[in-house]
C-alpha cells in the first residue's frame, strides 16, 4: 500500500479520535488527553495510538485503561466517521512527552529567572558589569 495514503490514514484517524474522545463519558478518560501519533500498519490491520495529558503519567495510564475499556465504542464510531472497509485494531499506548516537555519548560523558565537576577539592571537602563 502507498506510503500517501497510509499517511493520510493515520492523520484522519487523529483527527477522527481527537473528537470522539470528547464524546466519552468514561471519568478515567481526561479531558486533557491529547492524541500524539498514530502508526497504522501496511495493512491496516493495527493502529497503535500514543496519547499522553499535561496531568502526568499517572493520569495518562489511567486514562488508557479507560481507553481500553471503551476501545470497541470507539472503533465503531471511527468506522462510521471515516467509512473504512476495514477499521484498524485499536492499541492505545501512554506516552509522557506533554509532562516531559511541561518540566524542561518549567527548569527553562527557572534557568531565565536566575539569569535576569545576575544581570540587574542600574538607574540608567544600562546592565551592570561585574570587574
Amino acid at each position: 500500500m502507498s506510503g500517501h495514503r497510509i499517511n493520510r490514514i493515520s492523520e484522519d484517524i487523529k483527527r477522527e479520535l481527537s473528537a470522539i474522545f470528547r464524546t466519552l463519558k468514561d471519568p478515567r478518560v481526561s479531558d486533557m488527553i491529547t492524541v500524539l501519533r498514530v502508526d497504522v500498519t501496511n495493512d491496516l490491520s493495527y493502529a497503535t495510538i500514543h496519547v499522553s495529558t499535561i496531568e502526568g503519567e499517572e493520569k495518562t495510564a489511567e486514562s488508557v485503561k479507560g481507553l481500553k475499556s471503551a476501545q470497541g465504542y470507539i472503533r465503531r464510531e471511527l468506522g462510521s466517521a471515516l467509512k473504512l472497509r476495514h477499521v484498524p485494531e485499536l492499541r492505545f499506548v501512554a506516552d509522557n512527552s506533554i509532562a516531559y516537555s511541561a518540566e524542561i519548560n518549567k527548569i527553562l523558565k527557572g534557568l531565565h529567572i536566575e539569569d535576569n537576577s545576575e544581570n540587574k539592571s542600574d538607574v540608567n537602563g544600562e546592565e551592570s558589569v561585574e570587574e
